[in-house]
């Protein structure tokens, strides 16, 4: 799965279009190297975005199409 369809099914960021622009400007990193938004994402990962507020980094535990929005946390795990 495409690393913009991930943000945006797992609701770490809203918009499909904002998770492209965040990756255009090289703030969204996969195992420590920058990720455009067509980067495959695959089980185990590691992802770290970069906000102006600070960052996020988080484990990829599973990639499903379509979630619910209750369930969408069990998709990552965050990584402190």
């Amino acid at each position: 799965m495409r690393i913009d369809k991930f943000l945006k099914v797992s609701r770490i960021l809203k918009r499909r279009t904002v998770a492209q622009e965040a990756c255009t400007e090289d703030k969204v990193f996969i195992n420590g190297k920058s990720a455009k938004p067509s980067t495959a994402v695959k089980i185990g990962d590691v992802i770290e975005i970069f906000y102006t507020s600070g960052t996020l980094k988080f484990r990829v535990l599973q990639i499903r199409e379509t979630v619910k929005k209750e369930d969408a946390a069990s998709l990552y795990e965050v990584i402190v």
